[in-house]
């Protein structure tokens, strides 16, 4: 699948929906999602660390609720408030890479807060289907599906698990999605977006989405940009064609 920017199918069926929470709103990726989200005119709930900031553009626009701290320390009463108008959960968490985010606590950052807000949005009770959509990582398998992986990277990807937190971590969250969400849950569905080299561009361009990895994410990566990879996020939540074709899958993404 190609998106062109100009795609008549990005349009098609659109919704307004209720408030978009972002996690991982300051990070290189998050804020653009964000950005892309008040661009189409929708109401953002961003959660943002103690220790960050987003551009001032962002956090002083009228359609950006800014939420301190991070999920893991919300007690229940502010899990609810967060969770109780929102039809839609982006998450761009991850680890910083500096030592101490790389192999300090917590080293199950991600999967600890997809399990925290799907438990919450389930306790809600809600009337409607919400949507998850998770940044992850094209390293990781989806073990749903039988995928061309070598030997050698098989054996590289092993070693990355045993000594690299983060990458355990990416696939606890997504297996969290597709073993305990599964595929026919009553409150939630989700998508697992697995870029390959992420890449800085200004402009969104096209991109190629796939179902499984074309090509080797150790030894032949391709490139993505994080402008694009937030555009097909926010085009996930807010076109129901995009959604239907990737809802419990976990699709690849490249630049074309």
């Amino acid at each position: 699948m190609t998106i062109d920017n100009n795609d008549t199918e990005q349009i098609e069926i659109t919704k307004v929906l209720g408030k978009v929470v972002v996690l991982g709103a300051t990070g290189a990726t998050g804020k653009l999602v964000v950005q892309e989200l008040i661009n189409r005119n929708h109401m953002v709930k961003a959660v943002v660390r103690l220790d960050s900031s987003l551009p001032s553009a962002i956090s002083s626009h009228e359609n950006v609720s800014i939420i301190t701290g991070t999920i893991l320390e919300f007690s229940d009463e502010e899990m609810n408030e967060l969770v109780k108008d929102c039809d839609a959960v982006i998450s761009c968490l991850g680890h910083n890479i500096t030592l101490k985010g790389m192999f300090g606590q917590p080293h199950k950052l991600v999967t600890q807060s997809i399990e925290k807000i799907s438990d919450s949005i389930r306790n809600n009770i809600p009337n409607k289907k919400t949507k998850i959509v998770l940044m992850n990582s094209s390293g990781n398998s989806n073990r749903d599906l039988d995928e061309s992986v070598s030997f050698t990277q098989k054996c590289v990807v092993a070693l990355i698990r045993a000594l690299v937190p983060p990458h355990r971590d990416n696939e606890k969250a997504s297996d969290y999605l597709r073993g305990i969400i599964g595929q026919n849950n009553r409150d939630l569905e989700w998508v697992a977006v697995r870029p390959d080299g992420l890449v800085n561009h200004d402009q969104v361009s096209k991109y190629e989405i796939y179902p499984s990895p074309i090509r080797s994410a150790i030894f032949d990566a391709g490139e993505i940009s994080r402008i694009n990879v937030a555009h097909f996020m926010v085009e996930l939540i807010l076109n129901e064609n995009v959604w239907d074709k990737w809802k419990g899958q976990m699709p690849v993404i490249y630049n074309k």
